[in-house]
């Protein structure tokens, strides 16, 4: 035996004992962490001896983990400023710190589960959408920089391909969007003040950024724009709104076309409507199509998106501007999904 290196690791989780304060936001109190620590001095000791301990009685959660970090960081110094350890002792503690650390690393699935559940959880989800959408929005930009011809001449080839790299990336731009805006309630989803701008112009970028996928499938989109194109209300939740539902219908359309209208119903009111000639929404999907986080259907059952974010966001941005998402669908017809919005015309009093 090496008394120096007991010695040392006894320290250092006397070290940790001290330190608890580091874990604060793991752990209840001293108390706890004072536990956790006797665990795991006794799973370390207990290995090093070659007696196989028995890790259940370890507690697998975070501050553990934060703990065992606490303890190996101290042990290393430690040993690090002996005159001379015994090699091979040295070895067979890290080794036993090391075993008791894959079995508390073994679970991640737990680990994840465990944030998620606590106060912070939502937090978590937001900081991931939002390290998923910063690389997103550069290749965006490079994407159209390259598309446009900004950096040299493209081949018709390259400019299609560059169209489905930006719809693609656009689409998960959205979804990391979607993600943080649900997950904070979903009560920034609308700008306060509405604004002027063209629905003609709207529909249009819906469509051209759909376009490649489109192509892709050999599908083809139509656009019907009202008379009195210029409107006052909330652009981008519109945009939003329509390039969402229009993205689907050309997922789940394998011939034909989708359409893509607005109708005026009098003069304040727009009809809103996508349509495609799909397959239809099977009758036992209807009761959950705009549930966040909903259960996975069934191979090859109609779901809008995996998670059912994307249409759970569509029904939310259409009442935040003050409608209702409606949908009708049936084998052989396809499906649509349409909503009236009062937008008056720009310039018009508006009603207070």
């Amino acid at each position: 035996m090496a008394p120096a290196l007991w010695d040392a690791l006894r320290e250092s989780v006397l070290w940790a004992e001290a330190e608890w304060e580091r874990v604060v936001e793991h752990a209840a109190g001293a108390e706890e962490a004072t536990a956790h620590l006797a665990q795991l001095s006794a799973a370390i000791r207990q290995e090093t001896a070659g007696s196989a301990p028995d890790l259940r009685a370890v507690p697998r959660n975070a501050l553990s983990r934060r703990l065992l970090g606490l303890v190996r960081t101290a042990f290393v110094d430690r040993a690090r400023a002996l005159p001379s350890p015994d090699p091979g002792q040295l070895l067979r503690i890290l080794h036993a710190i090391e075993v008791v650390g894959q079995h508390l690393e073994a679970d991640w699935s737990q680990h994840f589960n465990d944030r998620l559940s606590a106060p912070d959880g939502l937090e978590l989800v937001v900081e991931v959408a939002h390290d998923l959408r910063s690389p997103l929005t550069s290749i965006l930009f490079l994407a159209e920089t390259l598309q446009r011809g900004r950096s040299g001449p493209v081949n018709a080839v390259q400019e299609r391909q560059l169209g489905l790299i930006y719809s693609a990336a656009f689409g998960l731009s959205s979804v990391a969007s979607d993600v943080i805006e649900l997950a904070r309630g979903g009560d920034r989803l609308v700008d306060l003040d509405p604004i002027p701008f063209s629905v003609t112009d709207i529909l249009e970028s819906v469509r051209d950024i759909v376009q490649p996928i489109a192509e892709e499938k050999n599908l083809t989109v139509r656009v019907s724009s009202p008379d009195a194109d210029f409107r006052i209300g909330h652009p981008v939740a519109l945009s939003r709104v329509l390039l969402n539902l229009t993205t689907n219908a050309l997922k789940f359309t394998a011939e034909g076309s989708v359409e893509l209208t607005a109708v005026a119903r009098n003069s304040r009111c727009i009809e809103f409507s996508v349509r495609d000639t799909g397959r239809g929404i099977p009758p036992q999907s209807m009761a959950t199509l705009f549930e966040p986080f909903r259960r996975r259907q069934k191979p090859g059952e109609y779901t809008f998106s995996g998670s059912g974010l994307g249409l759970s966001i569509c029904r939310k941005l259409v009442e935040a501007m003050g409608s209702v998402l409606q949908v009708e669908t049936a084998p052989g017809y396809g499906t649509r999904f349409y909503f009236v919005l009062d937008l008056p015309h720009a310039g018009e009093p508006q009603l207070s």
